[in-house]
């Protein structure tokens, strides 16, 4: 559909590889023929993945493959999917496009329904078509992008009465292109999942042919097990050919691998529009994400963000989450927005409604996860690039400083990979530093900052941290407090120093160990029974006020316990002399211990540290605004790649 990106014969080494034979280097494309805007797909890129999410089985007896579908006498076959719905409510808000069309291709004989919603989820047919004795027909239909502003969808339906068969493949939803094509790198950042990152390159070598848009692929290798150590290598290298580039360089987080594609895009591009979409090393890829953001991107009114969702890999029909939105002050990221689906079962129902769970209405995002995330060139041109953040906080960030620059983040329904599920990763991690560190910045650089608040949501924390006998992720707490008030220095190697630094904090605390349940040190493991926590408190102030009272007299109601995951509450542990916890990743368990003297110490550090936040925080915040543009600032991020 487009032409192909030239090259140059320059070659761009690294520390210890050359990231390509030929760098890319990005001009616009002269379009051929009508941009695809997503296809219609039957099946899905991996066998643990449900079917119905693409074309759900209503009646009768139908085959579904990836390209087509065969409805045997009497079937119907819906497209009021996950993957099967056309988003007609975002393309009528951000995009210039008035009509989009339906291709196909039929065999046989039967009927081709293009159906609607609204805002409400209530269907309607724009569209029907009787089909008899088609031979590889191609069929399509024009529909009008009208009555969908506050919400709603397009969809393709088949059915087939007695005594017909129909088959139906090649489904494309298209639309007319743009003058020119933007160029699209797709940049994926790697530590050592090699084999992860592997299969999502085979996944793009093996649609490559459908992935018009797609100009060029960075992957940014920070582990010392690397990708180019795999097998399988040498192979997906040559069917990708000179779209790969493979570039090893210093382990900067994830920042520092999506940043990296940014950098080659802008430092080898003649054009300001071009993309880059960032996608994590660890999903499960949906390779028609690529297809549906980029067309999406090439037809906006205006340069936007444009986020995918994201699936839980665990739970393949389980949505993470429609849109989402950050509460800057209170440090609270990943908040549905109004209207949202929220770990929603995609093949189930709404259980106050009783309709399935579609995300009907148009929804606004805050920001969007960078498992994938399109980022036009000229948000870089206009605001700089991601702060040297090493991870956590680093996709918030640059979506609320690019919102306030006027470009928003829209969040794709539809355009979706599987990423491992975010509740069984346990918070007490040594990554909840720069979660907590990132965060703080984050609100200094864009939100009102209210002192007052910040100090009362930090003590909260730091106080049910303590009751907890969460000592590691108190003292954790403490540290990100402390380096946020050392000013923007702290970011100058790009978190490689901190990271080091926290890990070594965090191992003197036993809690932050996993063991296996039958191997606690010094516990027998028939001693430890499961006591279960009581409902949440309803004067939850009294009872935080009671447990504080109790530890300090050194009161317990067990002296040993197994407490499961999710009833891990601060009110519950406290109870306990030892705690043996299961882990959220439920492959293990931390034990928790009562030890008074670091309860105190930690107390004392964590209020005095708060304290100094509150008195000098907004001196500090003042730092970080201005040194915004510097950390910023592609010669940073240089300097930071040691190019």
């Amino acid at each position: 559909m487009a032409g192909k990106a030239t090259t140059a014969t320059a070659k761009t080494k690294t520390d210890d590889a050359v990231a390509a034979t030929e760098q890319t280097t990005f001009s616009e494309h002269v379009p051929q023929g009508r941009l695809t805007a997503q296809r219609g797909l039957y099946a899905g890129p991996s066998p643990i993945v449900s079917k119905d999410l693409y074309g759900e089985v209503l009646e009768g007896v139908v085959t579904r493959k990836r390209g087509g579908v065969t409805l045997e006498p009497s079937a119907r076959v819906s497209g009021n999917t996950y993957f099967g719905r056309f988003p007609a409510s975002y393309w009528q808000r951000w995009t210039t496009v008035r009509e989009v069309r339906v291709e196909l291709v039929a065999t046989g004989a039967g009927q081709l329904a293009v159906r609607a919603s609204d805002f409400e989820g209530e269907p309607r047919t724009i569209a029907v078509q009787e089909i008899e004795g088609a031979e590889a027909a191609r069929v399509t239909f024009d529909v009008k992008l009208d009555k969908f502003l506050d919400g709603g969808a397009l969809w393709l339906d088949l059915e087939t009465q007695a005594g017909q068969r129909l088959a139906v493949e090649q489904v494309r939803w298209t639309v007319e292109p743009p003058e020119k094509i933007r160029p699209t790198a797709v940049t994926i950042c790697t530590m050592n999942r090699a084999d992860d990152c592997l299969k999502n390159l085979q996944a793009l070598a093996g649609d490559i042919s459908s992935l018009d848009t797609l100009d060029a692929i960075y992957v940014a290798d920070q582990g010392t097990d690397r990708v180019d150590s795999r097998e399988g290598f040498p192979q997906v290298a040559k069917d990708l050919g000179d779209k790969l580039h493979y570039i090893t360089q210093p382990n900067l987080g994830g920042a520092g691998g999506f940043t990296r594609g940014l950098y080659e895009v802008a430092g080898h591009t003649d054009t300001a529009h071009a993309n880059v979409l960032f996608m994590d090393d660890d999903v499960l890829l949906e390779p028609d994400l690529v297809i549906r953001m980029t067309a999406f991107s090439n037809r906006a009114a205006n340069p936007i963000i444009v986020g995918g969702q994201m699936l839980n890999l665990l739970h393949p029909d389980q949505l993470h989450v429609g849109a989402e939105y950050a509460r800057l002050n209170t440090l609270e990221p990943g908040q549905p927005v109004e209207h949202s689906l929220a770990t929603a079962d995609l093949l189930g129902v709404d259980p106050e409604t009783g309709k399935p769970n579609r995300q009907d209405r148009r929804l606004d995002a805050g920001y969007n996860g960078w498992w994938s995330c399109l980022i036009p060139y000229e948000v870089v041109k206009e605001i700089g690039y991601p702060m040297p953040f090493f991870f956590q906080w680093d996709d918030a960030e640059y979506s609320y400083r690019a919102r306030a620059h006027g470009f928003p983040t829209v969040t794709l329904p539809g355009a979706g990979v599987w990423h491992a599920d975010f509740h069984w990763k346990d918070w007490d991690e040594w990554h909840r530093y720069f979660n907590l560190r990132n965060s703080i910045i984050t609100a200094a650089l864009h939100s009102e900052f209210n002192l007052t608040v910040l100090c009362r949501v930090l003590t909260a924390q730091l106080v049910r941290y303590l009751l907890g006998m969460q000592y590691g992720l108190a003292h954790t707490l403490i540290k990100a407090v402390e380096d946020f008030l050392k000013g923007p220095e702290i970011l100058h190697d790009g978190g490689v120093a901190a990271m080091k630094e926290i890990r070594e904090i965090r191992s003197r605390y036993p809690e932050t160990k996993r063991y296996d349940p039958t191997e606690v040190p010094g516990i027998a493991s028939n001693d430890i029974g499961l006591i279960n926590a009581a409902p949440r408190p309803s004067l939850q102030r009294l009872i935080l006020i009671k447990r504080v009272v109790d530890r300090l007299r050194g009161r317990t109601r067990f002296d040993l316990g197994a407490i499961p995951a999710d009833e891990a509450h601060w009110w519950h542990v406290a109870l306990f002399e030892t705690a043996v916890v299961t882990d959220a990743s439920q492959e293990g368990v931390r034990v928790r211990k009562y030890d008074r003297d670091r309860m105190f110490e930690l107390a004392k550090s964590g209020f005095r540290v708060i304290n100094s936040l509150r008195k000098n925080g907004r001196a500090v915040q003042d730092q970080y605004q201005r040194a915004l543009p510097q950390l910023t600032s592609r010669e940073n991020w240089k300097r930071l790649y040691e190019l």
